[in-house]
């Protein structure tokens, strides 16, 4: 097909792609940047333009753009044997890939489960625990238990376990399966509580929800080590821990989604034990698995659970859960790729020298006016901004215009920031550098304040 320019590109776009979270009062008529080149941590857009990619695509593009050997790894296996089924035979590269996780996780979480992206991941998590208590014979212990503000995927299944209302205004999910726990985010926590009581009090939400919904209807616990999208929460120091021992003591589950935290985002490959001293019954992960280059998710059973449903326990079950894709060999060469990368490089050390600078400066923004509070771990982070405090009225509205402008500015200024709402958060490739990281947060700050001295001269903020 003969394009004239890239007005045509655009109307295709517009006119046919329906994209993720498409807000349909503008369906025709939006003019989204178009990525059309890459390199590092540069993204290109249609007119040349280079930007900083500030996100790291959704959190995943660990080791950067444009890496000649992941090309290569990819074709040589697309020649070699581009697809096999799953479901009645094997190949190298998913064998070796699942043996590699495997040496790479916590524990005896040595089963891996190929799935397609983050949350069939987590679909596959919740469908295992189901099954798993049906084999055991108790077909109550179904319930779910998530957090308010995490986010889990966008499957039905998945999108039943997040905890972002706005995210489901319009969609209905299976509301009867899963149990909401408060906010966990120790900024939020209410004056005169110390941090020490707040998570003591978010231990006693856990233990309390399981006792009112009934040990023998829960089914696990499933809970980001830090809830990413809803905008890079950290729990306090010891919650995963406490609340794995909880889990334990009415025999729940553990799921820990570590979809953006896995391969090298907190400076591990798993940050479930290095970081927050806990090994889960399953850990979820996608996204930094092959760093972006081609789709692909993982969910990863312990050997305790596992083996108490299969071998002489298993009762003639079959777990009939899986996916055209699962273990598709390309994807798993390029994990295979992605990881010899990380290693040779040292991109984990990489990232533990050069996270303490990256939250320095992003915590330097703290200064500037709109911003509420910045927060961090590793080498992830967001700076949320605040004009009204949120119960006020039309304080979503105010917090949206906020964000489009700081996004319009940053990105005139040559920075991705893909604000959620009022938030801007930040995963660039582990392969950042301290200068790189001045470069983006420089633009940063021009964009916080031309869009404060907007929002000053136009009445809507007093500053």
């Amino acid at each position: 097909m003969k394009l004239e320019n890239i007005e045509d590109i655009q109307n295709f776009d517009n006119n046919n792609f329906v994209h993720p979270w498409e807000y349909m009062k503008d369906v025709g008529k939006n003019k989204r940047m178009f990525a059309e080149k890459a390199k590092g941590i540069y993204l290109y857009d249609e007119y040349g333009e280079k930007l900083i990619d500030g996100p790291g695509g959704m959190w995943c593009v660990q080791i950067g753009y444009g890496r000649p050997e992941m090309a290569h790894a990819i074709s040589d296996q697309i020649i070699k044997m581009p697809y096999y089924s799953p479901w009645n035979m094997s190949s190298s590269p998913s064998a070796i890939l699942a043996k590699k996780i495997a040496e790479l996780a916590p524990g005896d979480l040595n089963h891996v489960f190929f799935t397609t992206c983050g949350s069939t991941a987590v679909d596959s998590a919740i469908r295992f625990v189901h099954f798993y208590n049906n084999v055991l014979g108790r077909n109550k212990k179904k319930k779910i238990i998530s957090r308010e503000k995490s986010y889990h995927g966008s499957t039905y299944l998945s999108a039943t376990m997040c905890g972002k209302n706005r995210d489901k205004d319009w969609m209905d999910t299976a509301t009867e399966l899963v149990h909401f726990l408060p906010d966990v985010n120790p900024s939020r926590r209410p004056e005169k509580i110390s941090v020490d009581e707040f998570l003591e009090n978010k231990i006693s939400d856990l233990e309390n929800a399981i006792l009112k919904l009934g040990a023998e209807n829960v089914g696990a616990f499933i809970a980001e080590p830090v809830l990413a999208s809803g905008g890079v929460i950290v729990p306090p120091n010891g919650y995963h821990k406490r609340c794995l021992e909880v889990c334990h003591k009415y025999d729940v589950l553990y799921i820990s989604d570590e979809v953006v935290t896995a391969f090298g985002r907190l400076g591990h490959w798993f940050a479930s034990k290095e970081v927050f001293g806990i090994e889960p019954d399953i850990i979820t992960c996608a996204k930094g698995l092959t760093s972006g280059y081609v789709p692909m998710g993982a969910c990863i059973i312990s050997d305790k659970i596992f083996s108490e449903i299969s071998g002489n326990s298993a009762k003639e079950a079959t777990f009939s859960n899986g996916y055209t894709y699962s273990g598709h060999p390309v994807s798993s060469a390029a994990a295979l790729k992605n990881i010899e990368i990380i290693e040779n490089e040292g991109l984990l050390e990489h990232v533990h020298e050069i996270s303490p600078y990256f939250q320095q400066r992003i915590n330097d923004l703290n200064k500037l006016p709109l911003v509420g509070e910045t927060r961090g771990v590793g080498l992830v982070g967001c700076v949320e901004g605040r004009i009204v405090e949120p119960e006020n009225a039309g304080a979503l509205e105010l917090d949206i215009e906020m964000g489009s402008r700081i996004d319009k500015h940053c990105q005139a200024l040559g920075l991705i920031v893909r604000p959620l709402w009022n938030m801007c958060v930040f995963s660039p490739p582990l392969i950042i550098t301290p200068e790189q990281i001045d470069e983006m947060f420089n633009i940063l700050e021009q964009g916080i304040l031309r869009t404060a001295e907007e929002l000053v001269q136009e009445g809507l903020w007093k500053g």
